[in-house]
């Protein structure tokens, strides 16, 4: 497989691109203070740690099989590539898993079932060194996708819940949803492990540097533009444990306002136009009302409602006032200038939210009030 790009000068240079890339990515996530891909976004400082450590794995493995490009001997060539499987299944394979799971801010997940998952891998790539030969491959390559099976299943179920906690959690959504990194991610995979089983030769090798190419500047953007939500995961936490003490000591008067909290919200919330306020979290609110996020979340949730439900509605229906006040009054406007004064930093995000409450677009409704 190699020696069909031994001598392609192209192939090597790309080759070097993409290992140069992964460094300078590598670093600029360590080392750079401000964000140079959304400047009013912090991102989280765990999922920078943990990517930059993934594309320097990147770097590290392809500066290992680089030597192959100028080998001339089958065993030092065969030698190279299989200690480098087993610098794959020790490094690169771990932290591609890790870095999905760091996106997902609700709790820290723990990481040691990586290393039990992947132990059979790093095994078989240790084993097929020891040996010198390619015996146990397909082993390991139909180990290799039942196992991305099963983290696609595990991450599905994780995506789900992630989802529920945000919008029990925050008004608004932007910056912090990441299903769609992962239906990236799984789709980089796919094509990864569609062209490890079944093509090989130059056509592989050029499609491999595109596909490590785009996983690293999507990663990259992705990183940068993803809302540390640490801090109120934190509150939370420290919140609802304090919540369960004074539960325990004193359970009449936490019953008292949670049977009150649907006024506590009309006086402190609706009144008052709090609902305004942009980024505003479920903590925040319940802090205004005069409770706490638990009682706050079990409220909403004997409602049939989400957090993030409710506050849309509030902004939608105040959205739809200025609307209808605008046109009585002969004022110009945009949607665009009232989504803003209704508490959305965003269009695109009061369009999908405009739309799940209304059933149709911002334009098609402002089009049919207007007959």
């Amino acid at each position: 497989m190699y020696d069909q790009v031994k001598d392609d000068i192209i192939f090597i240079m790309s080759y070097a691109v993409v290992t140069a890339v992964a460094i300078l990515a590598s670093c600029y996530l360590l080392f750079r203070q401000g964000n140079a891909f959304a400047a009013d976004v912090t991102p989280p400082l765990r999922l920078r740690r943990w990517t930059a450590a993934f594309f320097a794995s990147i770097a590290l493995n392809h500066a290992w099989y680089m030597p192959i490009f100028f080998l001339t001997s089958n065993q030092d060539v065969k030698m190279t590539d299989l200690i480098g499987g087993c610098l794959d299944s020790m490094t690169f394979f771990p932290l591609a898993i890790i870095v999905p799971l760091t996106m997902l801010q609700d709790r820290r997940r723990p990481l040691w079932p990586v290393a039990v998952v992947l132990a059979p891998l790093i095994i078989g790539a240790v084993v097929s060194a020891v040996n010198g030969d390619y015996i146990l491959l397909p082993t390991i390559y139909v180990y290799c996708l039942l196992m991305c099976i099963g983290i696609i299943i595990y991450m599905v179920r994780a995506l789900r819940e992630y989802g529920r906690w945000l919008r029990d959690n925050y008004a608004d959504l932007e910056h912090k949803e990441v299903w769609q990194s992962f239906v990236v991610l799984a789709a980089i995979l796919l094509v990864f492990f569609v062209y490890a089983f079944t093509t090989s030769g130059v056509v592989y090798q050029y499609v491999m540097q595109i596909i490590i190419f785009i996983l690293i500047g999507y990663l990259l953007w992705r990183v940068e533009t993803l809302s540390d939500l640490s801090i109120q995961t934190d509150l939370a936490e420290a919140e609802t444990k304090t919540c369960e003490s004074s539960f325990t000591e004193d359970n009449s008067q936490p019953q008292t306002i949670h049977d009150n909290i649907g006024q506590l919200l009309q006086q402190h919330c609706i009144d008052t136009q709090l609902y305004l306020q942009q980024d505003l979290t479920v903590i925040q609110l319940a802090k205004a009302v005069g409770t706490n996020r638990l009682y706050l979340s079990q409220y909403f949730s004997t409602q049939g409602i989400t957090y993030n439900a409710y506050i849309n509605d509030l902004r939608i229906n105040h959205f739809m006032r200025l609307y209808h006040d605008a046109i009585d009054n002969q004022r110009p406007f945009t949607a665009l200038q009232l989504a803003n004064e209704s508490g959305y930093r965003s269009y695109s995000t009061f369009g999908i939210a405009f739309k799940q409450r209304m059933g149709q677009t911002v334009t098609a409704w402002m089009r049919d009030t207007a007959k």
